[in-house]
């Protein structure tokens, strides 16, 4: 009797191991879109989030910038509610805010809608309105010192040929803040014709084919039909001046540098006053706080409104 002889046992064959955990995630997507943006990452965590937990720091120590903190703990959050040029400095940007917004607002929906339409040239002023939005804020002001010069402004010359006397405008403390008003809305005006102009484009025409059809004037139809569509164009646009006239600082360095007699010093520029003249630094970023709070609040009033009143709701 024979035996079978077992055939030898096969050896083990090539293993395909699958790429490592480690290596998938390398070659993920998800990792090859953060390696791009990783450089700005870096600047706004260095530039940006830095410099903000650092001040959040600092408005808790008495700090001159130079020499090391000294721990104060609210005493800055304190002083803020006893100083009267920190007030004088809120009542000015306040007065400032509740009169550039409106007049803002107000004008952009009517330039906006003198230039939705078809007429010859059309394109130039719409092209004209929007340049002062594009001109660096420095050149602005500097014009505007030109322009309202009380000796040999341009503006006061053609004010005397009419008969009325020298405007002080810029040295006047009773016209200062007014003056920065009209310079800073010519400037952002058309920011806020562009915004309604496309918002305006997007109204549907049958809407207006309708109103016409049941009679309603050209006018009419204007503040029935088309304004109530553009609620989340006026919000936005509420919204955003409202937090750039509580951040008003170019404007008021280059043309009155706070003056005269404190009646255009503002909130930024008096914290820019007790961080790079007088080095309270601690003092200043206590201030920052202040108003990046104050900002934050009226920015979710703002949006609650808003959108209540975009919705009918009371």
């Amino acid at each position: 009797m024979t035996s079978a002889t077992a055939p030898p046992a096969a050896g083990p064959g090539p293993v395909h191991r699958r790429p490592s955990v480690l290596l998938r995630v390398w070659w993920s997507d998800t990792l090859a879109g953060w390696a791009f943006i990783s450089p700005t990452v870096l600047l706004i965590g260095l530039f940006g989030l830095v410099p903000v937990v650092w001040a959040f720091v600092l408005s808790f120590e008495q700090n001159d910038l130079i020499s090391p903190g000294k721990w104060v703990g609210l005493d800055n959050y304190r002083k803020l509610l006893h100083d009267p040029a920190f007030s004088n400095s809120v009542r000015n940007t306040v007065v400032y805010t509740l009169v550039f917004v409106p007049v803002c607002v107000i004008g952009s929906l009517l330039v906006a809608a003198l230039l939705n339409r078809r007429v010859r040239g059309i394109t130039f002023y719409r092209v004209a309105v929007f340049i002062p939005v594009v001109t660096s804020t420095v050149a602005t002001a500097t014009m505007f010192n030109w322009l309202l010069d009380p000796d040999f402004g341009v503006v006061n010359a053609a004010l005397n040929k009419v008969g009325i006397a020298s405007q002080g405008f810029f040295r006047d403390p009773k016209e200062a803040l007014l003056a920065i008003v009209l310079m800073t809305v010519w400037g952002w005006l058309g920011f806020g014709v562009i915004i309604y102009l496309a918002a305006l484009q997007s109204v549907p025409a049958d809407l207006l084919e309708a109103a016409a059809i049941d009679g309603c004037t050209r006018w009419r139809a204007f503040w029935r039909v088309e304004v109530p569509l553009l609620a989340p164009a006026t919000l936005f646009l509420v919204i955003w001046l409202t937090i750039n006239s509580l951040q008003l600082f170019d404007e008021i360095f280059v043309t009155t540098k706070g003056g005269p007699v404190g009646s255009t010093t503002v909130v930024v520029y008096y914290l820019y006053v007790q961080a790079f003249q007088f080095f309270n630094g601690g003092y200043a970023s206590a201030i920052a706080y202040a108003l990046f709070m104050a900002i934050l609040v009226i920015t979710a009033i703002q949006l609650k409104v808003g959108r209540r009143l975009s919705h009918g709701e009371r």
